[in-house]
């Protein structure tokens, strides 16, 4: 995953999770991510549809966490916003004439699922509360 993603969520369910039961604008989230509102609401609709958020309209609107942080794993995390493999992409061309192209997908994608799995076992070892006390 070679975006943002995983950092902009882990950011605002931080913010969130910070604040136990105070409804916070995407106003407020962005400027302390310190990018533009649209930004975080589109993670926020994201994180809503996944579970671990919720969001209400209105002046006293905002967005909060849907469960205590305690029950949210960073597995969770990692995986509501997960879109590629940890190391990345295969090259989806490589030449069938060639003895290592012709097997390459086939070994990178044992190597990545190797990764990936070992990634979310670490994960799944820790919670969005954990990571909050180290703030404190």
């Amino acid at each position: 995953m070679n975006n943002t993603r995983f950092a902009t969520a882990m950011h605002i369910l931080t913010l969130l999770a910070d604040q136990p039961g105070v409804w916070l604008s995407s106003e407020f989230i962005a400027g302390s991510i310190n990018v533009n509102p649209v930004m975080v609401r589109k993670e926020l609709i994201h994180l809503n549809e996944m579970g671990l958020v919720e969001s209400r309209k209105g002046k006293e609107g905002g967005s909060a966490l849907r469960k205590p942080s305690e029950e949210i794993s960073l597995k969770d995390v990692y995986l509501a916003v997960k879109n590629t493999e940890v190391l990345g992409k295969k090259n989806q061309r490589t030449n069938p004439k060639c003895p290592i192209g012709k097997q390459m997908n086939e070994k990178l994608g044992n190597l990545f699922s190797e990764t990936d799995d070992l990634v979310l076992k670490f994960l799944q070892e820790q919670t969005l509360a954990d990571f909050v006390s180290k703030f404190h």
